[in-house]
Order: C-alpha cells, then structure tokens, then sequence
C-alpha cells in the first residue's frame, strides 16, 4: 500500500512532528508500507525525531516560514504565490506516485487535496480540538478576526465533507463536528519508550520534582502555572518546578523573577530525551488552556509520572480517569492546580498507586494499537491492497 503524507516540516520539536515519525515508521518498518512524506518547508534541515530509512522524504522548499515576518499586505501576495506553486508541484508529484491514501495533516493543501486526480483516498488529521482551530488566542483577538475565523470555519467544514475521513483525536471533538458524516476519532500513538523505572523495579520515584512540557506559548498556560507554583513552593520549598519547550522563553522568566522563583521553578528549552525526564519526575502538571489531545500526558504516564491537569477541552479527560490515574481540576483556576499539587505531594503513597495505573493507561495508546485502527480504515478505503 502506498501511503503519502503532507505537512509543513518534520525538523521542530513539535507535537504533529513527534506523532508523524512514529506513525510513518511504524508503517513502513512493521507493516511494510510504502511512505512518502511531502514538506513544503525546513529544507536542508534534519528530522528532529529519529526518521526510518525506508520513509521517503520529498521537500518541496516553498518556504511558507518567510511570510511571518512581513506585513499584512506583502503577507498576502507571496501567501497565494506560494499556494498556487505548492498545488502545481503536489498534483504533479501525486500523479507520479499514484499513492493509494493521501493524507493532510490539516494545513495548507486541504483547500485543493481533494481536487487533484490521482486516484489516491484523501484523509484529513485535525490535530486541534474544533472549538480553537484557527482561532485567535487572547491578546490577539479582535471582533474583525473572530468575524474571519466564524467565516474561514464555514469554508472549512464545506472542504471537509470532500475528504473521505477525517480524523479528530478524541471522541469528544469528533462529536463536535455536527456538519460532518466522514468523523472518526484516532487517538495519537505513544512513541516507543524505555520501560519506565517501576518496569525496571524501583517502584520509589525521585521526590520532590513536578515537570511541565509544551511550548512556551499562550495555549499552554504556563502563566497560570507559574502562579500556582508560587503558592506550592511556599508550603513545600523543597519541590521544583521544571518546565522544557521551544519557543519565547523570556515573558515566563520574568514572571519567575518577578515571584521570586528562580531557586523552585526552572524554565528550560526542548528536550530531545524528555521520557527521561519524566522519568525523573513525580508529576506532570499539565496547565493548557485548550489541548487538541494531550500528547505529553500518555508519554508521562508511560513513565509513571502521575498527571494532574486542567479540565481543558479537549483530550485530558479523554485519558485521565480523576483519582485512578491522574487529577482533573477545574480549568484556569490557579486556585484549584495549586490545591492538588500540594495534595499529590503530601500524599506520596497515594501518588505511587495512581503512578502504576497511569503506566496502565498509557500501554492502550501504543503504536501497535493505534496503528490498527488507522490500518482498518485504509482496508475500508482500500479493500483488496
């Protein structure tokens, strides 16, 4: 079976990019796919994650990345430059591969995908729960871009309808798209890990460390963390706060001044080996203001480094049952994260039980499982391949 995927670049540290090498091997080194992935940026640049040999990559060096540095008007023109050379160069290669399944990774070929003969089955991934895609995000928002965003969202759901899936990440967000026949909801797989320490038999976790991953952005509420961290350090100054990820670093850091942190709560750049980290850790706290899944909570729980999470829409409560493998609290609320970390630490017997049953629930979201439920849709598609 030939399988093609399209998404901007495979050498940020990102979340799509980590979930696309795992399914693109596992595809093509166990099943025996024939994988291509198509980029249209970051040419020249290494797979940040570990890519198979057998996968083959195309770069089609467009180049969209340059556009964010100039203004609205120049924006626009070398936008629908580069969108009409990204659609001749995709319908040219995708006659030439004549791939069986096409799939988009929810970005700038969906408005054409469907349009281009090749033969192949087209299948969207939504990597963003419905409520926040393309949606701006607080100081950003405006009445005029909200107008766009309500209008881009009826053109949207008009081009999904032509897709032959669409793939949510959770039920709760497939149940959203009520416009839409073609919904199916495929959770992301964990990448292969390390056992985690209980595995190895230390069932004693390293005290006193809470981790938080993500990019340093306003959606992974790292604001909100940091003030509820100022409440847990003072009742437990032993505990530290490490938060990685890419991304502006510097409005964070001086939230961490400006409380007087700098000695609990340490702010660092993505990690290329973040399971050990979480190995390291007690627990994750997970601060988003909105998750399209949560892929960081499964990778953690993989470790048995306990969640303890924002209510958000979506995905947290699609992975953590409260009080079996993890903690839901209400989300936004400063109040509420800052009572449960401090309840997690003051209750390490409890933290090491919840530890064994998120190691539970994380082994449902293997690649191998995950894998099948995609590998039935493309026999659904494909019978006979």
């Amino acid at each position: 079976m030939k399988i093609v995927f399209c998404t901007p670049s495979i050498y940020l540290p990102g979340g799509v990019e980590r979930v696309l090498t795992t399914k693109v091997n596992y595809f093509a080194d166990v099943l025996g796919y024939d994988v291509t992935v198509i980029l249209t940026d970051g040419y020249g640049c290494e797979p940040y994650f570990p890519l198979s040999q057998k996968v083959k990559v195309i770069n089609f060096n467009i180049g969209f990345e340059a556009m964010w540095s100039m203004s609205i008007v120049r924006k626009g023109i070398f936008y629908l430059r580069k969108q009409r050379l990204y659609k001749k160069l995709l319908r040219q290669t995708l006659l030439e591969i004549r791939p069986d399944i096409t799939i988009s990774t929810g970005r700038r070929e969906v408005n054409f995908l469907c349009d281009i003969p090749d033969g192949s089955k087209k299948l969207c991934e939504i990597h963003v729960n419905r409520a926040h895609y393309r949606n701006f995000e607080g100081a950003n928002a405006n009445l005029i871009k909200n107008a766009f965003a309500r209008y881009w969202m009826r053109g949207l759901v008009k081009t999904l309808n032509h897709f032959d899936r669409v793939v949510c990440l959770t039920p709760t967000d497939a149940s959203a798209w009520t416009e839409l026949s073609n919904v199916v909801a495929i959770p992301n797989p964990l990448p292969p890990t390390a056992p985690s320490k209980r595995k190895e038999g230390n069932v004693a976790l390293p005290a006193g460390r809470v981790i938080a991953v993500g990019r340093y952005v306003y959606q992974k509420g790292f604001d909100i963390l940091i003030d509820a961290w100022k409440v847990v350090s003072q009742k437990h100054p032993d505990w530290h706060l490490d938060i990685y990820g890419a991304g502006e670093r510097e409005p964070y850091q001086q939230q961490v001044d400006t409380l007087g942190l700098n000695d609990t709560c340490l702010l660092h750049g993505a990690d290329a080996n973040i399971n050990a980290r979480y190995a390291e850790s007690d627990i994750l706290a997970v601060s988003s203001r909105f998750e399209g899944f949560g892929m960081i909570i499964i990778e953690a729980m993989a470790q048995g480094c306990v969640p303890v999470s924002f209510n958000c829409p979506y995905g947290p409560s699609d992975i953590i049952t409260d009080g079996k493998d993890g903690w839901l609290v209400e989300n936004g609320s400063v109040e509420a994260m800052a009572s449960r970390l401090c309840y997690v630490i003051e209750h390490k017997d409890e933290l090491n039980e919840l530890a064994s049953q998120a190691e539970q629930t994380a082994s449902k979201y293997s690649v191998e499982n995950i894998a099948k439920r995609w590998t039935q849709i493309f026999d659904e598609l494909c019978p006979g391949r």
